[in-house]
């Protein structure tokens, strides 16, 4: 059975850093495209980070880059978001997802390509 679950969300001040975690179970990670997009209250689910094929191609969404790092650990079949410098903005719910078909991306993934996801994370951004 094909399970994500996300943890490492929380209240973080402007500027400050956190480290989502997302745990696979059930598929190996690096065979298929993975990824993160988030939703806000109100708004609609916005792409942020992925990794695209087994060669580790990354792609972060333009409101991150540089400030975000999406990795994968094989051997834990674990994915991860290190995000640093935080911002307001940044607050949503954060949820890892799978593309569990043969596919292949040449930019960052929409949140509607995703054949799976976890249960979210919620990371609030504010002093």
């Amino acid at each position: 059975q094909v399970q994500l679950v996300e943890s490492g969300g929380g209240l973080v001040q402007p500027g400050g850093s956190l480290r989502l975690s997302c745990a696979a179970s059930g598929f190996t990670l690096r065979n298929y495209a993975i990824g993160w997009f988030r939703q806000a209250p109100g708004k609609d689910r916005e792409g942020v980070s992925c990794i695209t094929n087994a060669y580790g191609k990354t792609y972060h969404a333009p409101s991150v880059k540089g400030r975000f790092t999406i990795s994968r650990d094989s051997a834990k079949n674990t994915m991860y978001l290190q995000m640093n410098s935080l911002k307001p903005e940044d607050t949503a719910e954060y949820y890892c997802g799978v593309v569990l078909r043969t596919t292949s991306y040449t930019s960052l993934i929409p949140p509607y390509e995703y054949t799976n996801w976890g249960q979210g994370t919620q990371v609030t951004v504010s002093s």
